[in-house]
Parts: structure tokens; C-alpha cells; sequence
């Protein structure tokens, strides 16, 4: 009796490693769009090593405006063909305007060794594709992680930026967190949005994904193939965009050929990053940042920009979230192309 009761519990105990162990290493399938090249793509091969998809949209050349290069959010995001719609206007009042999706997502290369996803690689990228572009200044757009990128950036070549546009800004690297406690004037009416990253994050992530999470911030190995983890990363991320929104009804599915592995990689640089304040604080650069009433990114952040930057314009969109231009794009290129002129 005794030994076929240990049979059993030894059978079930098998069972149940045969089990986990399917669920840890066996590739998951997620219903999501699927990512659709653009037809009129060009690209950069840089001298980093970074295969770089891109659109241009030309302005008029005989304007002499510096040109506008967009910094998409993530890490790990891509330019959507609904994002060139919404800045093409801005190539109508004279801008030369480049978007590109940032190495590891979109037509841009996946990168073998995932360890090269670093803040540092970006920078040498965006700074790659300004000489690339011959521009002696440009004006960088940036949304969200896009925004952060743009001061890694200016903190190494403020020489270069002529103006900086930031929308929903994430933190200033690396990341002060007493700045998500600060006390949100009232004068600002900010509210929360009703759903939160973290409710996202929590019914997306399975145990498939977080260990190849895990496996890739610990080992810095893909566990998964890059198709696999985009794919993940485009059904989190229609999860997480939820809260970009001031109320998440009717939001609409996310678009794939977004980049996991560089998103989780370049996360785990943040922690790496040099202080670089002193190298900004008080530069007399035009910024204009678009804060929309609802937005999931602490105001205590987007405080830090305006104590740094003293030429630093605010606005406030009411009943707008993160992503200010897909609920309000008039009143989002009325701003920006106010600060432009």
C-alpha cells in the first residue's frame, strides 16, 4: 500500500515538473495583429551596427527650417501609419520631418545580442542619424520614453537641438522616485486615469512571459524567438494602453511589430545611466511640453523638466491621457505648430 501510494505521489510530482516545465520553455501564441511592412520604408545602415527603418516627409527646402525628428514612445515602440498621418501637416508648414522606429522594433533590425539594448545605444543611434540627415540643428519631438531619449541626448550634444517638443514626458534618467510622490498643484486639475499600467502588467503577464523576462534581464539570452516576444509585447501592450487614456472604453486593438526584447533590455540600463543633470540643467533651449489632464506619467516628472530647462512652455489638455494626439490631434498640432512658428 505504502509503495503505491509513493508511486502515486511520485507520478503526480512528475506530472506536474512535465507540466511547468511546458509552460516555462514550450512558445505561446497570442491572437494579435500582425506586423505589416510599409511599402515606401527607406533606411540607415549606421555605423553602430543599427539597421534603422524609416519615412521622411519633405517640406519645402527652400524654407532653411531645421528638420523634426520624431522619437516614438516605448522602449521597444514603433512609428504607426496613424502617427505619420497625424505630424504630416507639420511637413506642410515647411519641416523636413523623419520618423523611425528605434532599433529592435518595427522595420528596424532585431538585434542578436540583446545586451546592446541600451539607453547608450540609442543616444549613439539618434546622434548617428542627425549626421546621417547632415542637419546642424534639428528639433526633436518626443513622446513619452521618446522624450527621455531626447534629454540622454541633449545632455551630450545641446549644441545640436534647436527645439524640443515633449508629449506625456517620461522621467528624467536615471529615475528620481520621490518625484512620483509630489504633490500635484491644484491649479493643474490633474487626474489619474481609471486604469493603470499595473493592472495591465497584471493580466498580461503569464509565467511563459516572465520567464522570459527574467531569463533575458538575468542571462541576457532570448528564451523565446523575437516573433514570440513581440508578439507578447503587442498583446501587453494593448493592456497598457488602457491607461492612456482618461476613460479606456473603446480602446482600440494595439498594432503589432513592437519590440520586446528591446523594451525589457533597455529598462534595465536605466539603472546604468550617469547622472547628467548638470550637464542641462539651465540651457536656454525653447521646450514645449503637452501634459494631458489624465496622463499615467506622475507629475512630479514632468515637474523636473521645468525646474531644469528654464525656456520650458507647459500645457495642460483637458480630458486628455498619455497619448495626447490620438484624443485630441487638432488641438495637438495646434500647440505644436504654435511653439513651431
Amino acid at each position: 500500500m505504502k509503495k503505491r501510494l509513493f508511486r502515486l505521489v511520485a507520478y503526480c510530482a512528475l506530472l506536474g515538473i512535465i507540466s511547468l516545465l511546458g509552460v516555462l520553455f514550450l512558445p505561446r501564441n497570442y491572437k494579435v495583429l500582425e506586423f505589416t511592412e510599409r511599402p515606401n520604408t527607406r533606411y540607415w545602415d549606421l555605423k553602430t551596427g543599427s539597421r534603422i527603418g524609416y519615412q521622411e516627409i519633405a517640406g519645402d527646402p527652400a524654407a532653411n527650417n531645421h528638420p523634426i525628428i520624431y522619437l516614438h514612445g516605448g522602449p521597444g515602440g514603433i512609428v504607426t501609419n496613424e502617427t505619420i498621418e497625424m505630424l504630416a501637416p507639420l511637413a506642410k508648414k515647411n519641416y523636413d520631418l523623419y520618423l523611425y522606429d528605434q532599433v529592435g522594433s518595427g522595420h528596424s533590425e532585431r538585434l542578436d545580442n540583446i545586451e546592446e539594448y541600451t539607453v547608450e545605444r540609442h543616444v549613439e543611434d539618434l546622434a548617428e542619424i542627425i549626421e546621417a540627415i547632415g542637419a546642424e540643428k534639428v528639433i526633436l519631438l518626443g513622446q513619452s520614453w521618446g522624450a527621455m531619449l531626447a534629454m540622454q541626448y541633449l545632455a551630450e550634444h545641446p549644441q545640436k537641438v534647436e527645439k524640443l517638443i515633449f508629449t506625456g514626458p517620461g522621467p528624467i534618467l536615471p529615475i528620481r522616485p520621490e518625484l512620483s510622490k509630489r504633490e500635484i498643484p491644484d491649479s493643474l486639475n490633474l487626474e489619474s486615469p481609471k486604469f493603470s499600467n499595473k493592472d495591465g502588467n497584471r493580466k498580461a503577464y503569464n509565467l511563459r512571459s516572465r520567464f522570459v523576462s527574467y531569463w533575458a534581464t538575468t542571462f541576457g539570452k532570448k528564451l523565446s524567438t523575437d516573433q514570440e516576444a513581440d508578439n507578447f509585447f503587442t498583446y501587453l501592450n494593448g493592456e497598457l494602453s488602457k491607461s492612456t487614456k482618461c476613460d479606456p472604453s473603446g480602446t482600440v486593438e494595439s498594432s503589432g511589430g513592437r519590440g520586446y526584447y528591446a523594451h525589457i533590455m533597455t529598462i534595465r540600463s536605466f539603472q546604468k545611466i550617469e547622472d547628467k543633470r548638470n550637464k542641462i540643467r539651465g540651457l536656454e533651449i525653447p521646450v514645449l511640453i503637452i501634459k494631458g489632464q489624465c496622463d499615467n506619467q506622475k507629475w512630479g516628472f514632468a515637474a523636473e523638466y521645468l525646474e531644469l530647462l528654464p525656456n520650458t512652455r507647459l500645457e495642460i489638455i483637458e480630458g486628455a491621457g498619455h497619448i495626447i494626439g490620438k484624443e485630441h490631434q487638432k488641438r495637438y498640432l495646434e500647440e505644436i505648430t504654435k511653439f513651431l512658428d
